[in-house]
């Protein structure tokens, strides 16, 4: 429970925080910074995961069309 209160009051003194670096020009350009990192690597990670996704189709396609030849046979 303890741990639980010490994890509790560090997110709220974290959002205070970033609550008031927000309210400087320098802090939002901090921010937008981070969101655009934050964004960028969002956006890489799904190129990624459509690109595994995609070569995972064409293998089960490849080991199709395999079992379909042998099955001719």
């Amino acid at each position: 429970m303890r741990k639980l209160f010490w994890l509790l009051f560090g997110v709220v003194l974290g959002f205070v925080a970033a609550h008031f670096v927000n309210q400087s020009p320098e802090g939002r350009r901090f921010f937008e910074r981070v969101n655009r990192g934050t964004r960028e690597f969002g956006d890489a990670l799904a190129a990624g995961y459509r690109a595994a996704e995609s070569a995972g189709e064409e293998a089960l396609d490849e080991v199709e069309s395999a079992l379909r030849e042998l099955n001719e046979k």
